[in-house]
């Protein structure tokens, strides 16, 4: 079943790599979607895909930039049918 979710991360998320490492990541996903900075100084990521694919990359994002990573807000959103990859938004 495929899942989409919205999730801000604040800290020190910016400036370290966040959103490429975040595109690394998934690379190896079957997920689409983006990354972006938000001018509060917030990372903003937006993915959707299987259930399993998404929640991977979630706890691979947590895991890998934990050091950065203060606090996460997750919001579940009904599936937008997202492009079928993921990138950077600027």
């Amino acid at each position: 079943m495929a899942v989409r979710r919205h999730v801000t991360y604040d800290g020190t998320v910016q400036g370290v790599g966040f959103r490429y490492t975040v595109m690394r990541l998934a690379a190896g996903r079957d997920v689409a979607g983006f990354v972006r900075n938000l001018a509060d100084g917030r990372v903003e990521l937006v993915a959707e895909g299987p259930e399993a694919e998404v929640a991977g990359l979630l706890s691979d994002v947590g895991e890998r930039m934990r050091r950065y990573i203060r606090g996460a807000q997750v919001l579940e959103e009904p599936v937008a049918g997202e492009a079928g990859e993921f990138r950077v938004r600027f």
